[in-house]
């Protein structure tokens, strides 16, 4: 489910409407030739362990095209306004109110924080509400919906070596796929502080911290700053959540412009200094070159080196896929051996043979949403 990560403006693989045409393939190489993929060798040099990966709603549009509510923010406040009106949890002169706000204000986290106290008791309490019954069913059956689980098959794998993992989004995607191949997956969010501080410490090899809350608890979704007001104030928790942006490599996939986030940016960059000298990395889409050479120049400013995946959305699951491989061959002497038939390694092998050719396949000619992410200039 999109987070507010990804509505101010927001969702990564960089997208630009306004672009050169793209070069048919014969102008841009020629037939039968194929560009080498090539990575950075500061970035595959990494060792899982030695990453953080920050996951937005890019991956979740990625693996489940089929639910609109996972491409942007927008997007799911239309779906949460649909079911409202469909479950009639919502007069319709509200629901007819709340539609003309989304498709013209600017600031949807006030629309959705509107929302969720139009569906809520009179008295101010976040429980009981209607908003978590339209939210069950805009979300009903996720694990039905997941296409392309290649995705979520290389994360699942640098999470096995020791990648660590936070996201913006609202969405268990990743947990359920997680459990489906026997994975001990565990969501957690910034209410709990002993899990949390566990989590920081790299002692949940399986725990993904959702850094907005979780759907399946509507009480406990961020929506603006002040609700992470007790998370701010402890020392202890935000210690540990800055050490982390110091320490680790953060690897930023399908989160846009995460840094104009204010909560990732009270959680990891307020108390920060000298941004310049760390080391992060965001994958991002190359369509229009001058505007990404203009990106990539500008979040250099906060350490963070922009890498382009390709030229469309259907070069993301393979390169990160390929990234994966790079990076795990780091984690032993004998890693070298991994090829295209063990790439998921030892414990996922069973999940690529199930995968299989068709669902590679499938992974490559998956098509990603091009109307609503768009609309702040960056998708995936």
């Amino acid at each position: 489910m999109p987070s507010v990560a990804d509505s101010v403006p927001g969702n990564s693989l960089f997208l630009i409407r306004k672009g050169r045409k793209r070069m048919e393939p014969s102008k841009k190489m020629h037939k039968g030739e194929q560009k080498s993929r090539k990575f950075l060798k500061s970035l595959i040099q990494k060792r899982p362990q030695e990453l953080l990966l920050v996951i937005g709603t890019g991956v979740s549009a990625a693996v489940a095209p089929g639910i609109p509510a996972l491409c942007s923010w927008r997007s799911c406040i239309e779906a949460v306004l649909e079911a409202a009106d469909q479950l009639e949890v919502l007069h319709p002169g509200d629901v007819a109110d709340f539609r003309q706000k989304v498709s013209k204000d600017r600031d949807l986290l006030v629309v959705a924080h509107d929302l969720i106290r139009k569906m809520s008791p009179r008295t101010g309490d976040a429980k009981p509400n209607f908003f978590q019954d339209c939210l069950m069913e805009v979300f009903d059956n996720l694990d039905q919906h997941i296409q392309h689980p290649a995705v979520l098959l290389s994360i699942l794998q640098l999470m096995e070596q020791g990648t660590m993992v936070l996201t913006t989004n609202y969405d268990n995607l990743l947990e359920i796929f997680g459990q489906q191949q026997h994975k001990a997956m565990e969501s957690l969010d910034l209410k709990d502080k002993d899990k949390v501080l566990q989590w920081a410490k790299g002692l949940l090899r399986y725990g993904v911290l959702h850094i907005h809350g979780l759907y399946t608890d509507p009480c406990g979704m961020v929506l603006d700053p002040s609700g992470y007001q007790e998370v701010t104030q402890d020392s202890e928790v935000m210690e540990a959540l800055q050490n982390l942006y110091r320490r680790k490599s953060f690897l930023f996939v399908g989160c846009g412009e995460t840094l104009r986030d204010q909560i990732f940016q009270a959680l990891f960059l307020y108390m920060l200094k000298n941004k310049v000298e760390l080391e992060h990395y965001m994958l991002v889409r190359k369509e229009n070159e001058d505007q990404f050479f203009k990106f990539q120049a500008d979040m250099l400013v906060h350490g963070i080196k922009v890498v382009s995946y390709g030229d469309c959305f259907e070069d993301f699951p393979g390169y990160l896929q390929d990234l994966t491989a790079q990076i795990c061959k780091q984690r032993s002497p004998d890693a070298d051996r991994v090829d295209s038939t063990t790439l998921w390694g030892p414990s996922c092998a069973d999940c690529t043979k199930r995968l299989g050719e068709s669902g590679n396949d499938r992974a490559k000619k998956a098509r990603y949403p091009k109307d609503d992410p768009a609309e702040d200039g960056v998708l995936l």
